[in-house]
């Protein structure tokens, strides 16, 4: 058996390959992240491994290696995902003085693939592919809208009190328009600021598009995820498309982990504690930060857990123990809800 581990980049990705006993096997191959990439993976690994079984780690993420991911599984090859902690802990052990390049990186993952055959496989689910795609262009939206909004507002020194929020709403845009039309300012400049105007107005359609697809898309997906205080659809659809196989996570305490709210205990003077987790997917931790917000102002079961632990916690302290209890519910809804995507929802994942 060959495990081959990638270390993906923006241009270029670097591959090494080790046996069944972690022994590298050939030098490190650097390819280039084109239309091409797949291809020439293949033909390389192919060149080494004969036909003898291959498994594919890369270290968790998104972007560029979620989109590797897609390509090998889709050419019939065998994905796993190396979590970062492995990455580092197997670099320290196998590198001289803890080196960090990408050769180093790729062997390091794929002998921590070795070494934990359990790791999570990688699966495509269509639908969630199509809203993980929507969700980051909507993210780039919002981006691209809030930054046009603040160079007008630089511009103008009329809006300054007000948030990026208020121009993204008809009527901020409309009272906008009415502060600038008596305004005394030169052709150029009136013509400049009424494109941004323009332009923030496009932005706010196409956002409102967008979230009516999702809004579409994820109803029939999560019926009991969207029965949650906070849970808006687009936080339900980020979920899912961070998450996507909720059963890749056994327990909510693993999914605490991954989103950054399970607390890290610290040992100090034979007196336990915890700490707060900086760690996880922020994007994850960002919609449970609003959800428990909103349970805050309007949930009464949150509100009484918050009042029974701010007196020792203080209010940040008792706002992540929500937090944490949140992640039990949604676990619990999402593994609801997945278990009728198997009746509509096509799935790809390597059977060896």
């Amino acid at each position: 058996m060959v495990t081959v581990r990638i270390d993906p980049h923006k241009h270029v990705h670097v591959a090494v390959a080790v046996d069944a006993g972690g022994r590298q096997i050939s030098k490190p191959m650097i390819v280039n992240n084109d239309t091409l990439l797949i291809t020439a993976l293949v033909k390389w690994i192919r060149s080494i491994a004969g036909d003898m079984p291959v498994t594919w780690a890369i270290e968790d993420g998104r972007g560029f290696a979620r989109r590797l991911a897609d390509g090998l599984l889709l050419a019939g090859h065998e994905v796993v995902w190396v979590p970062s902690r492995l990455t580092a802990a197997h670099r320290k052990l196998h590198a001289a003085t803890g080196a960090k390049s990408d050769p180093v990186d790729a062997a390091a993952a794929a002998h921590a693939a070795i070494a934990t055959p359990g790791l999570d496989r990688h699966r495509i689910d269509e639908r969630v592919r199509e809203l993980r795609v929507l969700v980051d262009y909507r993210a780039d939206l919002i981006k691209r809208r809030t930054m046009v909004i603040n160079q007008l507002k630089a511009q103008l020194h009329v809006w300054l009190n007000h948030t990026p929020g208020d121009l993204a709403r008809p009527k901020g845009l409309a009272s906008l328009t009415a502060l600038l039309e008596p305004a005394p300012l030169g052709t150029h400049v009136r013509k400049a600021l009424a494109d941004m105007i323009t332009e923030i107005a496009d932005l706010n359609q196409r956002v409102r598009d967008l979230d009516g697809t999702i809004r579409e898309l994820v109803t029939p997906l999560a019926p009991a995820l969207l029965e949650i205080t906070g849970i808006s659809h687009i936080s339900a659809a980020v979920l899912i498309a961070e998450i996507g196989d909720i059963t890749r996570f056994s327990s909510s305490a693993k999914l605490a982990r991954y989103t950054g709210c399970a607390p890290i205990p610290v040992y100090s003077s034979d007196k336990e504690r915890h700490r707060l987790h900086r760690g996880g997917n922020r994007r994850l931790n960002s919609v449970l930060y609003t959800a428990a917000i909103v349970q805050k102002r309007w949930h009464p079961d949150a509100q009484a857990l918050l009042a029974r632990h701010e007196p020792t916690k203080g209010s940040r302290g008792a706002r992540r123990i929500l937090q944490r209890h949140l992640i039990d519910v949604i676990h619990r809804a999402m593994t609801t809800d997945q278990a009728s995507w198997k009746h509509h929802i096509t799935r790809y994942e390597h059977t060896a």
